[in-house]
């Protein structure tokens, strides 16, 4: 079975520009340590998973559909246009991209919607057949998860990787529920206020007892606790609506088709691809 590493771009970006313990420059005084993390990174994930197949996924500048059903949506996201470069990742990407292309690694920058939206059209398109492997800290995708579809947030040894089992173990829930369980209690990363007073262990106990999000609420009235029957009621247009914010679909165009982005790793290590970019 063909096994396909997708690779949220943008979120390996982040945690390794900001992981490093400090700035790192080479010998032209050029800042190389998120272009330096992000390739050893992505180097020793590619050697866990074995991958047939990999591609890397990057968020474009666009209009967001999702901010025209809530303004608010991401709106606590930090604009780097106003950063100063020595604190700004998007200043390495060109790196980062150039990096790629050395190792032959397919990737590309969504241009109509999230990244979050192609990452879900492959799993969908193609988790039934193959095995899938999501590399992102974006607990998003865990709505994906299935037998096949698995979430890996690297750690360096600490790694983890998200199967069906382990997060059932964690969440108390199935995966496939999951886009109903965070609808009510919302996601401070991405500014979506849930239900008050829904906290995870409620909102895994009300998807367990009725199932998704559309049950929960038109069994509101049969919720024992008055203070969570009441929030269920009076939030209910809310969660509606984040529930639109948070379930992924497969409507997204996906960039490449899954025989363009066949790769074999052949045991090139992080310094050979900063010298075949010109950064050492």
């Amino acid at each position: 079975m063909n096994k396909l590493l997708i690779v949220d771009g943008h979120n390996l970006l982040f945690q390794m520009f900001f992981g490093m313990p400090a700035r790192i420059v080479n010998k032209d005084g050029k800042a190389i340590q998120g272009t330096l993390g992000f390739v050893g990174a992505l180097l020793k994930i590619i050697k866990r998973v074995k991958p047939t197949h990999t591609v890397v996924l990057f968020d474009g500048e666009r209009h967001n559909p999702r901010t025209d059903l809530d303004e608010n949506y991401k709106a606590n996201r930090v604009d780097y246009d106003a950063v100063p470069d020595d604190e700004n990742p998007f200043t390495q990407l060109l790196d980062i991209y150039n990096a790629l292309d050395f190792l032959g690694i397919k990737h590309c920058e969504t241009t109509v919607c999230e990244t979050d939206d192609v990452i879900a059209a492959y799993a969908l398109k193609y988790g039934k057949d193959n095995e899938i492997v999501i590399s992102s800290f974006d607990s998003d995708f865990f709505q994906l998860i299935t037998e096949n579809v698995k979430i890996l947030r690297y750690r360096g040894d600490s790694t983890q990787i998200y199967d069906t089992e382990f997060f059932f173990n964690k969440f108390g829930i199935l995966p496939e529920f999951y886009a109903d369980y965070k609808s009510l209690t919302g996601d401070t990363a991405d500014n979506i206020k849930g239900a008050d007073k829904i906290g995870p262990k409620t909102a895994a106990a009300l998807v367990n007892q009725f199932g998704n999000l559309e049950n929960i609420i038109k069994n509101a009235e049969k919720i024992t606790k008055p203070s969570i029957r009441e929030s269920v009621l009076r939030n209910k247009e809310r969660i509606k609506l984040n529930y639109k914010l948070i379930k992924l679909c497969d409507c997204a165009e996906l960039p490449f088709v899954l025989d363009k982005i066949k790769y074999n790793y052949n045991g090139i290590t992080t310094n050979e691809v900063l010298i075949g970019i010109g950064l050492k």
